[in-house]
């Protein structure tokens, strides 16, 4: 199944299990951050919002949305950190 990156309607069946799916694809940090780039140019909403919302439906583990978030939190911290420097 082909994941359209423009997801206008959460909570489409079909687009949020092909998204959930893309996510558990996604191991190395790399790919994650590639992925993250690419979903946040296409949609309104950044991916951490719509990983929350997972979250919260429980629509995806602690364990993935944790690893997600954590990956994406510590890239931003590292990008500040080099702008402060």
């Amino acid at each position: 199944m082909t994941l359209s990156l423009n997801i206008s309607n959460l909570f489409n069946d079909s687009s949020t299990h092909a998204l959930v799916d893309e996510l558990r694809k996604r191991n190395t940090e790399e790919s994650i951050l590639e992925f993250e780039k690419k979903f946040n140019t296409k949609n309104e909403k950044n991916l951490h919002i719509y990983i929350c919302r997972f979250l919260k439906n429980r629509s995806i583990s602690r364990a993935l949305a944790s690893k997600w978030l954590i990956t994406m939190i510590n890239d931003k911290e590292s990008k500040i950190k080099f702008l402060e420097n």
